[in-house]
């Protein structure tokens, strides 16, 4: 049997951190790693995987989903407008997204007498990106499903 000193000294600590630090974290610390980098098709890939995990579970109201949906984009300071009444059995949404709230004022690349409003990734991704939503109703117990991905 193992004694309590040999234990600490032979485990490694807590599987948190980036990527890379600790052997034993596969998926790595989403804030620290992610950070507001959806630029980068890996992080992207990452976040969907997130998004993913969070809408494969059925809910009671489609609302609950979409609330956790945006309460995990805005820790990654991703934000989507007010998502239309999900009426009848399916349907689907596509959403812009805005990163940091968007860019309004001088970037310095303008006229003079020009400004900029944008989304904040347009500049870098061609057409921005877009939350692709698509809601089923379970017909057995009225439950719902939500399906989502950014593109």
């Amino acid at each position: 049997m193992k004694t309590f000193k040999k234990y600490i000294k032979e485990a490694s600590g807590f599987p948190t951190g980036p990527v890379g630090e600790n052997p034993n974290n596969l998926a790595g610390e989403v804030t620290d790693t992610l950070g507001s980098d959806v630029f980068n098709p890996q992080n992207l890939k990452r976040i969907n995987a997130i998004i993913g995990a969070i809408s494969n579970m059925e809910y009671l109201l489609p609302e609950h989903a979409v609330a956790r949906l945006r309460g995990s984009l805005d820790k990654i300071h991703l934000t989507f407008p007010q998502v239309p009444t999900m009426e009848g059995s399916s349907g689907e949404f596509d959403l812009p997204l805005t990163l940091f709230g968007g860019r309004y004022g001088k970037t310095g690349s303008e006229k003079s007498d020009e400004i900029t409003n944008d989304d904040g990734i347009s500049h870098m991704v061609e057409g921005g990106l877009h939350l692709k939503l698509r809601y089923e109703m379970m017909p057995n117990n009225s439950s719902c499903k939500i399906f989502a991905k950014i593109e």
